[in-house]
């Protein structure tokens, strides 16, 4: 039986969310990454332009396997192999800052996946078993920079950034945080007392971080239209 979905505009926009240059961007990255394989061995059964859709739709939508394999025309052993296959491929490669890059600011923060593996996940203050991963953006254009491996949801911000490795990213570069990043070298609000309030001054950068700040809450919100990261069903360390 075939599969419904096919590498069509109509279908890339509406099940992946990118448009079609876009995607096209991605399948050329995909197979100068060694997308299409050694060549030699049993052909695949989907050509890479429907094996990249099919791992776009997955992240996308958070089918399981079962429900994309008849999508597909494949069974969901294949389903499988092509996401343990190309899904790597997908991901974008870790951005160096340029030397021209020092009066740019990036925005670093910490948010919650829930995941279902416990070897990785915790009781969050979501009330849901998650994981913390660590995401710089780039506070003007709000692409993600670097994302850190997750840690355990009920780990301080401060402590899974020091543990990420992502700090050779910010040498040089402003990187605002959130009161939770306290002694970590970054632009950090000023600390509210119980039962004082600011100076005027300290009251004014004080709004003008939350100002800043808000863009990664937004880059997040972005993120997880993707709604893997809703629910990862997966190995969190995949």
């Amino acid at each position: 039986m075939g599969g419904v979905l096919r590498a069509e505009p109509v279908w890339v926009e509406t099940f992946t969310g990118l448009r079609a240059e876009q995607f096209g961007r991605l399948l050329r990255a995909v197979r100068e990454r060694g997308g299409e394989g050694c060549g030699w061995g049993r052909p695949w059964r989907l050509p890479l332009a429907e094996r990249v859709l099919l791992v776009a739709v997955y992240y996308r939508t958070n089918l399981t396997m079962r429900q994309l394999a008849p999508l597909f025309g494949i069974c969901p052993a294949t389903v499988c192999r092509v996401i343990q296959r190309l899904g790597p491929l997908l991901a974008l490669e870790p951005v160096r800052a340029p030397q021209e890059a020092v009066e740019r600011l990036w925005i670093v923060d910490g948010t919650l996946i829930p995941v279902r593996n416990r070897q990785v996940g915790a009781s969050s203050r979501n009330y849901r078993f998650s994981a913390n991963v660590q995401v710089i953006i780039d506070a003007d254009t709000k692409p993600v920079v670097a994302a850190a491996r997750p840690a355990p949801g009920n780990r301080a911000d401060a402590q899974v950034w020091r543990n990420s490795g992502l700090a050779w990213h910010r040498d040089g570069i402003t990187v605002p945080g959130d009161g939770a990043y306290m002694n970590t070298g970054f632009v950090v609000p000023h600390r509210e007392r119980p039962g004082r309030s600011l100076p005027a001054g300290e009251e004014e950068d004080h709004a003008e971080h939350r100002r800043v700040r808000s863009r990664v809450e937004l880059a997040f919100a972005r993120m997880k239209n993707y709604k893997i990261l809703r629910d990862c069903r997966r190995c969190a360390r995949a």
